[in-house]
């Protein structure tokens, strides 16, 4: 075992910079198990090494395909396992949850330290296990998740041993009053919380820019499948977990493009439910207007399983008494196969998002997504825009702060919500002074050499928290500006923005109703969806020149969840696109990280 995992304190797991170490356990060869009685497998497998671009010598280590090999759990092949299979072990005695949780550690031991997706580890873990095991004994199965390990980000509230941070330093040692309501619902399912996820710090909400998947608490997340490329944010550590199997399933948060931008970087799907569908009580919150908890899987159905767990009504959260689906919260039951496609009709907002800047290098492999959707009997529509695109959407990619004039754009919105909406939130902390961003503002001035909060004092942080001042300046106010700003939004994102291009007239005057929107998962498509409140999930479809992974996803109405499950499953049934990591530059410790590829 690495050095690092042997520092200790008694009963609890310590947070070190890269991963959260236990004590507590019969012992630390059972945490281990069944990963000690390969020490190799704790190292790159030949695999390359970083080599003096100066230097003449010969390298002395060749590449290999995969530097870091998964071990058997007991047995069982564990990597890439769905959830149905860990349910089928554990219904036929192959494995337990304890198990389960030992071989996920066991993974999470031997590559968090290079791509660090986990922040910090449940000191109750095995406990959660035990428990869950017994009731199994006994008869008794919650349901799909029941003794399967899955990870939250760390913007989401356990009451519990745990820290709460949103990845700063400046909430560590706070007290939540009580679990975020989609964590109870997990651990009332049978989920094993087994730890928290990196992210980019405060959600990326305090910096414009900032090295993605940086936070001072947690470090640098990193791409499995290129270290030296960005993970995507805000959800970091959350899909690199996942992608990397250090998980089955995760779950993140969205403000805008923080679920699908990782998961489209780390070969995940990703689902971004309407605004509403979860419970946002007890989430570190950025817009009340915007912010959704969302799911991360390998398999489509693995992430609605996760989506499942998390839907219901919350009165902590009055949005969610809007919700609109299965009375008894079976998404699962709209998963199809790609015969699905025949018939279905989707509409390309090419001019918008498929012609930007930062989606023209994956047009190609996209396009090829289209004709095989075409070839299984899918009505593709091009042309299908947004009335207002041009006024909302940059030409160049992901920008919030397009709009008519600076109080009529998303962005404004978001720094008067999160003024108001931080303030509500750490109004409900003990253990902590902290009660505003005024405050935040000030903890990272005085701490800059670990927090950036003076632009170039951190690499991570290269602006600053440019994007807290933003907000500082509006004071919250929610003015006739502010009301003028949520119903022009409202107006071109929804009625005369998604709604509108799902409704397409021929030109010979016939009208049809689209099924969805395809677009690139990439760039901007995530800033329409986002404003409106409307839901999107991507899927992945390969990777591109840099053995970073692309996606192709589906935009939505309000409450069409059926709807994307639906289609986006016969679309990733079709398509088959996802890929396990390679780690290419696993030794790559560069911050920032390249969001160029």
């Amino acid at each position: 075992m690495r050095p690092f995992v042997l520092s200790t304190v008694a009963g609890l797991l310590c947070t070190v910079t890269s991963l959260s170490t236990v004590q507590g356990t019969a012992s630390l060869l059972e945490l281990d198990a069944p990963y000690l009685s390969n020490n190799s497998l704790y190292f790159p497998q030949n695999a390359g090494a970083w080599q003096n671009p100066n230097s003449t010598a010969p390298a002395r280590i060749s590449e290999h395909e995969n530097p870091f090999p998964m071990a058997e759990c007991y047995g069982v092949a564990l990597e890439e396992a769905t959830i149905d299979q860990m349910q089928g072990w554990m219904a036929g005695g192959k494995l337990t949850s304890r198990q389960l949780v030992q071989c996920y550690l066991g993974r999470i031991l031997q590559l968090n330290e290079y791509v660090n997706a986990i922040q910090e580890i449940n000191p109750d873990v095995f406990m959660i296990a035990d428990q869950l095991d017994a009731e199994r004994a006994n008869g008794t199965v919650r349901g799909p998740l029941h003794g399967i390990p899955v990870v939250v980000k760390d913007n989401m509230a356990t009451k519990d041993k745990m820290e709460t941070t949103a990845g700063s330093y400046a909430l560590l040692g706070s007290i939540v009053p009580r679990d975020a309501h989609i964590v109870k619902l997990l651990r009332e399912k049978g989920a094993v919380l087994l730890g928290k996820a990196t992210l980019d710090e405060w959600a990326s909400m305090r910096t414009n820019s900032k090295s993605s998947g940086y936070s001072a608490r947690g470090g640098q997340s990193r791409n499995a499948y290129n270290l030296s490329t960005a993970p995507g944010g805000s959800s970091s550590g959350s899909c690199q977990a996942v992608a990397s199997n250090m998980i089955p399933i995760s779950f993140g948060t969205e403000t805008d493009g923080s679920v699908i931008g990782p998961a489209r970087r780390a070969s995940l799907v990703g689902f971004k439910p309407t605004v509403g569908l979860t419970s946002r009580a007890g989430v570190i919150p950025e817009s009340v207007h915007q912010d959704t908890v969302g799911s991360f899987g390998r398999t489509f159905k693995d992430a609605i399983y996760a989506l499942e767990g998390i839907v219901g009504v919350d009165p902590r959260d009055n949005y969610t008494s809007a919700q609109q689906g299965p009375k008894d919260g079976n998404y699962t039951q709209f998963l199809a196969t790609k015969d699905a496609l025949k018939g279905a009709k989707f509409g390309l907002p090419w001019l918008s998002l498929w012609n930007q800047t930062g989606n023209k290098a994956d047009v190609p492999q996209l396009l090829k997504v289209v004709d095989q959707l075409k070839a299984a009997g899918a009505t593709i529509i091009n042309g299908t825009e947004f009335p207002h695109y041009k006024d909302v959407i940059s030409p160049r990619g992901w920008d919030w702060t397009v709009g008519p004039s600076p109080l009529l754009t998303a962005g404004y919105r978001v720094n008067v919500d999160f003024y108001n909406n931080i303030r509500d939130y750490l109004s409900e902390l003990n253990n902590t002074n902290l009660r505003g961003v005024e405050d935040l503002i000030a903890y990272n001035i005085e701490y800059t050499g670990i927090e950036g909060g003076i632009p170039g004092t951190v690499a991570g942080f290269r602006s600053g928290q440019d994007g807290f001042m933003e907000s500082l300046e509006t004071k919250g106010e929610m003015n006739s500006s502010y009301y003028e700003c949520l119903a022009y939004l409202d107006r071109v994102s929804r009625t005369e923005g998604i709604d509108a291009a799902l409704s397409y007239t021929y030109p010979n005057g016939t009208e049809i109703k689209l099924d969805a929107l395809l677009v690139p998962s990439g760039s901007g498509s995530t800033n329409l969806p986002a404003t409106a409140g409307y839901p999107m999930v991507t899927m992945p479809i390969g990777v591109n020149a840099h053995s970073v992974p692309v996606g192709i996803a589906l935009i939505g109405t309000a409450w069409s969840e059926a709807t994307l499950i639906r289609y986006g499953s016969a679309i990733d049934d079709l398509v088959q696109g996802r890929k396990k990591p390679q780690f290419i530059e696993w030794w790559s410790k560069l911050v920032p990280v390249d969001y160029s590829v």
